[in-house]
């Protein structure tokens, strides 16, 4: 009976040492909660919805109403102000972000003024959002450079004419990419 018990014993030890390992192989290490994220939160609004990190503050845009684009919304995982000042009759516009910090998320989401949107044939990698084609470019630096930003990703949304500028910085530039894909398969645009 003891020589059984023994045998018992080391089967099951066995079997638990293989589902560890299985585990482990099949994403239960490190890395898996590395690409674990927080809840999720949902933006709505006339123009776009969809669902992004509840790490992430969303802000409504605050600024002159002559722009030459209309901010929809800003996502970042820092503190956003008030891009544009007012000088007399001049008005300029920046980032909403002085410098993005370390791990830092800056998301744009705009109405471009101009006429059918950025000119010229789309440029970049085309994709669908929301179901309709939409064109994403990713540069290293880019014109986030500006604010520390170590990559740039803008995606151009011609049937709705709206435009999405993100800014990332390292590290977790990979991480966070696959929360700006994330958001984008989530989005979705109301029927007009």
């Amino acid at each position: 009976m003891e020589a059984r018990l023994t045998l018992r014993r080391l089967l099951s030890i066995a079997a638990l040492a293989a589902a560890v390992a299985t585990t482990s192989a099949c994403g239960g290490g490190t890395d898996a909660a590395a690409t674990t994220d927080s809840p999720l939160l949902k933006y709505s609004d006339s123009h776009v919805s969809f669902t992004y990190p509840a790490a992430w503050t969303a802000a409504q845009p605050k600024g002159p109403s002559e722009l030459h684009f209309q901010p929809l919304v800003y996502l970042s995982t820092q503190r956003v102000g008030n891009p544009c000042s007012v000088h007399g009759n001049v008005t300029s516009c920046g980032w909403p972000i002085k410098r993005l910090g370390p791990r830092g998320v800056l998301v744009l989401w705009q109405v471009p003024y101009s006429p059918g949107g950025p000119s010229g044939t789309p440029k970049g990698t085309r994709i669908s959002v929301g179901g309709r084609d939409a064109w994403r470019t990713e540069t290293t630096g880019g014109s986030c450079r500006r604010i520390g930003g170590t990559r740039t990703i803008e995606v151009w949304m011609p049937a709705r004419s709206i435009a999405l500028t993100v800014c990332l910085r390292g590290p977790n530039v990979a991480q966070n990419e696959r929360r700006v894909t994330a958001l984008l398969a989530s989005v979705a645009f109301p029927s007009q």
